[in-house]
């Protein structure tokens, strides 16, 4: 009986020495888990000295370089430390060119060949773009590989349209509404019209299924924050579908500011001065002097929800102006021609005014429709009122 005890205490013994050995070679064989992240850039064609920058991207937000150097014999590096992966521009110059990467912690390289336009603005380009060491790189290029599409959709539906496009755009510089109608009844733009609305389609509802995908992780918000540049009450569902974790994360913290910016009611106004459809500079000073109200209007021509509510605006217009009441319209719209179509279609009779990016930022308009209501001294008393909610209070306040 002692023999078969020492026996198996010895069995026991060897197993646990074994069982001790195992997990050391693990130890020694598993991967350290990395902390921090180091990008390494190897870059040709540039000039030694030339300034880099790694700037955070898809907050909506301008944002200051983390980290800045220069290249010297075409290299740069940069470290640092990520809680969660983030999406970076490393950007050169005066910002004049840049090469977007998903950074996390590991050891990323980055190799490319710029080139320097002899053009006005010396923009730089690059080719021959190769990002390797970040898995969420690899990740974001497989996952948004679908725009490439996009890109030659968009090219195709544009080809041999430049003629009536140009026709178009003397037509309304002109003030030319009978040479503009002939221009958009032609067989020709009705086409091109519909395709446009095709292709705006198709994209939406490839960014919807992306961020989909995605609602249970980090991934949801940042493809939200990369696929609208402004968001609208339309997509407060999206955004409500997201896990807490999601929510909880980077981008989804950002997101959630975005949709939900800060009250500015009780901040003041400062002046600023915009362009008109035909380039004149009006100053907000002037516009609104001797009123007693003014509905501040961010919009959009693309925006579904701000073209919606512009019958609203003139509803409220028509009945208010005469007692002190008046209306800015301010366009966030990159796409100048869009927004000179979308005036001629809407006729609103107010002073109509093209964003600069400095005036919506000073609003901190991060989603549209965006409004603010505000007094003779230039003081904000409302937000967001719209339709009913906007009607009541200018009957409240101007009431005779």
């Amino acid at each position: 009986m002692k023999a078969i005890k020492s026996k198996i205490l010895g069995l026991c013994i060897c197993l646990f020495m074994v069982s001790l050995n195992i997990q050391a070679q693990k130890k020694k064989t598993a991967p350290a888990t990395v902390s921090s992240y180091t990008i390494e850039g190897n870059i040709t064609g540039l000039a030694d000295g030339t300034a880099v920058k790694l700037v955070p991207g898809a907050t909506h937000s301008s944002e200051l370089p983390v980290a800045e150097t220069t290249l010297k014999d075409g290299k740069f590096t940069f470290e640092g430390k990520l809680k969660e992966p983030r999406f970076f521009y490393v950007v050169f110059g005066k910002s004049k060119g840049n090469i977007s990467v998903m950074v996390e912690n590991s050891k990323i390289k980055i190799t490319a060949t710029g080139k320097v336009s002899d053009k006005e603005g010396e923009w730089i380009s690059f080719k021959d773009v190769v990002i390797t060491g970040s898995k969420s790189h690899d990740y974001y290029v497989q996952e948004t590989a679908f725009k490439e599409e996009l890109n030659k959709d968009y090219e195709a539906y544009h080809v041999g349209i430049n003629e009536l496009s140009n026709l178009a755009g003397k037509a309304k510089k002109e003030n030319n509404k009978k040479l503009l109608d002939s221009v958009y009844s032609t067989a020709q733009w009705k086409k091109f019209e519909a395709e446009e609305k095709a292709f705006f389609t198709k994209v939406e509802l490839l960014s919807k299924n992306l961020i989909e995908k995605h609602k249970t992780n980090w991934w949801g918000p940042f493809f939200m924050m990369t696929s609208y540049s402004y968001f609208t009450p339309e997509q407060k569902p999206i955004y409500e579908q997201f896990s807490e974790a999601a929510k909880k994360s980077y981008y989804g913290q950002i997101l959630d500011k975005d949709l939900n910016p800060k009250s500015l009611v009780g901040t003041s106004i400062a002046n600023f001065g915009l362009k008109d459809k035909d380039g004149k500079t009006f100053n907000a000073k002037d516009i609104v002097a001797g009123k007693k109200y003014i509905l501040v209007d961010f919009w959009a021509s693309w925006c579904g929800p701000c073209r919606k509510e512009i019958p609203n605006l003139k509803t409220a217009y028509a009945e208010y102006s005469n007692k002190g009441f008046e209306i800015l319209s301010v366009s966030i719209d990159k796409d100048e021609k869009a927004w000179q179509k979308a005036l001629v279609q809407e006729n609103m009779q107010w002073h109509n005014l093209l964003d600069d990016d400095k005036v919506s930022k000073a609003f901190n308009v991060k989603a549209i429709p965006a409004t603010y209501l505000v007094d003779g001294k230039g003081v904000i008393i409302g937000e967001n009122l719209r339709g009913a909610e906007l009607e009541a209070k200018l009957k409240e306040l101007l009431k005779s």
